[in-house]
């Protein structure tokens, strides 16, 4: 796979290149470079840190934090048999427990929850330091809840990290799961106080504290995003309609349009065609005067007769 040309391998802890001397330089290098790429895509793209860390595997399959990458890169996309596989085999390489609470969550993701709360109890968590201790109260009391005991999970839980007002980096994380563990119980108040103080001590927005505080409270967020891909969605379909509706209107002037014009044309054909009833009116008079004409005849010859006399 490719590796950008800026990242070089210097960038891997001091512990890691002291574990890759025991190999040639070239090869070192190339493996530091995966392990890298392991380390800064683990969070958001974690397959392709799994596919760099099976890289870096088939290179140095004998180095323990090789088999430590590849164990957490297995782990952060749910392998848990494959991740727990590569912890004991980096376990065995070192000596060291440290890798002891994410084994026994691997036993939790396997489903096996007995198996987990089993490892609670051995002797290699008193050689954890007070964060692995911390981690490894978390993973019993997921184990709990996990096998249907949410009241010994809320007991589990419950500790002198918790008590404290200190705020290291695991305070955040155990604050919340001890919130989660109460309103599984149904004891709301105690968990929105825990949710809130989960939250002043999360410095690094470790976890969703704040929604769970909204949720409590009743108040509902809307994704900008998603609202403006529904408004998006919605315009194509107004549009639409839209332009029905003018087209409707266009046709219904039209339908207007036509019946005014045939009024106006029928007004103008009785406009311009003649009145058949003209020439009876004009009979009567041409005959009245062709009556009157014999008079005017006899009273000429009257008078022609009277001045002969």
């Amino acid at each position: 796979m490719p590796i950008p040309d800026d990242v070089t391998g210097e960038e891997i802890d001091a512990d890691v290149r002291q574990e890759l001397m025991s190999l040639p330089k070239g090869l070192a290098e190339e493996v530091a470079r995966n392990l890298v790429m392991v380390a800064n895509l683990l969070d958001e793209e974690p397959e392709e840190a799994y596919a760099y860390s099976r890289i870096a595997l088939r290179l140095a399959s004998r180095v323990a934090a090789v088999r430590e990458a590849a164990g957490f890169a297995a782990y952060a996309t749910a392998r848990y048999t494959e991740a727990l596989a590569e912890f004991r085999a980096a376990r065995r390489m070192t000596g060291s427990v440290e890798l002891w609470p994410v084994m026994a969550d691997c036993e939790r993701g396997m489903g096996r929850p007995e198996r987990a709360l089993a490892m609670a109890g051995e002797p290699e968590v008193n050689k954890l330091d007070k964060a692995g201790q911390v981690e490894m109260r978390l993973v019993a009391a997921g184990a709990r809840k996990d096998m249907g005991q949410a009241e010994a999970a809320v007991v589990t839980l419950q500790s002198p990290e918790l008590a404290s007002n200190s705020v290291q980096p695991w305070t955040a994380r155990l604050r919340y799961a001890y919130a989660d563990a109460l309103l599984e119980v149904g004891r709301k108040d105690e968990a929105r106080e825990w949710f809130a103080k989960a939250l002043e001590s999360d410095q690094g927005g470790m976890t969703n504290a704040s929604d769970r505080l909204a949720e409590l409270d009743g108040v509902e967020f809307t994704d900008a995003m998603t609202a403006d891909a529904e408004t998006e969605a919605d315009a194509p379909v107004e549009t639409a309609e839209a332009v029905e509706t003018v087209t409707a209107d266009e046709d219904v002037a039209e339908e207007k349009a036509d019946e005014t014009g045939e009024a106006a044309e029928a007004v103008v054909e009785a406009v311009e065609t003649p009145a058949v009833e003209v020439p009876q009116f004009v009979e009567p008079v041409v005959a009245e005067k062709a009556a009157d004409e014999p008079a005017e005849e006899k009273l000429s010859e009257e008078k022609s007769s009277d001045d002969k006399s």
